[in-house]
């Protein structure tokens, strides 16, 4: 990656850092009971969220069957609503059968399971703290009295005002990284073809096929923004590639005109949620298809 690198991309995960912290008078020393305290607070809140979720009845989306539509430009109109205007939206077969398989689901589900809810707050918790010592800065990380009550939410005033100044530096820079990246990107002589389809942030590699010749990467688009699901390479030579590609999700994706082809730099979720990896591969044809 040129410009949508690890390191910028590292760059991203550190411009919201003063959110969802609290100012704590208690967080100016390290102390058991206060950490107690709002730690179950903290982690009754989570488990009467969960168990809102849990009970959550999904006949409620039938309700959306045989619903009104008005378009935004009608409510608008001066002129007022036509009787052309009112939409009547009806559920396909495929979205009343999906529904009716979540309501099954939904009525033989077991009792709520506040054990393993706990359990599931407690690995949260503790992931979060390994985040904070690897997210913060090393001087800013010191600076901190007890990280089990930070990484609950709660710091002193003076932590949350540096903690919004590392944020915002963090996003000037990375605004700033990303304009230069589009700038180049729109000066590429690439075919309009491909760079209306030449994006998959969010989809999953779910195939990784490696030819005499040809490279060929299948997607499941599901989680992401497009239906084009298959790329292939023609003609390619893998310039780098790092860990497994396949199960991996792709984050973002650069692309230049070479002088014989296309040169290709994707970048993937790794093993572990803190570690990237980068796939570059020079073409000399891609085409992008639904298949």
């Amino acid at each position: 990656m040129r410009y949508l690198t690890k390191e910028w991309y590292g760059v991203c995960q550190r411009t919201d850092l003063h959110f969802d912290m609290r100012i704590h008078s208690g967080a100016e020393d390290y102390n058991d009971a206060l950490y107690s305290r709002l730690y179950k607070r903290k982690e009754k809140a989570f488990i009467e969220f969960e168990r809102e979720l849990y009970d959550e009845d999904p006949r409620f989306m039938l309700e959306n069957d045989d619903s009104t539509l008005i378009p935004l430009d009608a409510l608008l109109n001066d002129e007022g609503i036509n009787d052309e205007d009112i939409l009547i939206y009806h559920m396909s077969p495929e979205e009343k059968a999906h529904i009716q398989k979540l309501i099954e689901a939904y009525d033989s589900r077991p009792p709520f399971d506040e054990e393993k809810c706990r359990e599931n707050f407690k690995s949260i918790h503790e992931l979060k703290i390994k985040e904070t010592a690897d997210k913060l800065p090393p001087e800013l990380y010191r600076q901190i009295a007890d990280i089990r009550l930070f990484s609950l939410g709660y710091c002193t005033k003076n932590m949350k005002e540096q903690l919004k100044a590392i944020s915002k530096e963090n996003e000037r820079k990375m605004d700033r990284i990303y304009k230069a990246y589009s700038k180049v990107q729109d000066d590429e002589s690439l075919p309009q073809i491909i760079k209306d389809r030449f994006g998959f942030h969010d989809c999953e590699a779910t195939e990784f096929m490696i030819g005499e010749k040809d490279v060929v990467i299948r997607m499941d688009t599901s989680g992401g923004f497009t239906d084009f699901n298959e790329i292939r390479f023609v003609s390619a030579e893998i310039i780098k590639q790092e860990g497994q590609i396949v199960g991996s999700i792709c984050l973002y994706e650069e692309l230049y005109r070479t002088v014989n082809g296309y040169e290709v730099h994707m970048l993937f979720t790794g093993d572990t949620e803190e570690e990237l990896q980068e796939l570059i591969i020079h073409c000399h044809e891609l085409f992008i298809e639904e298949k």
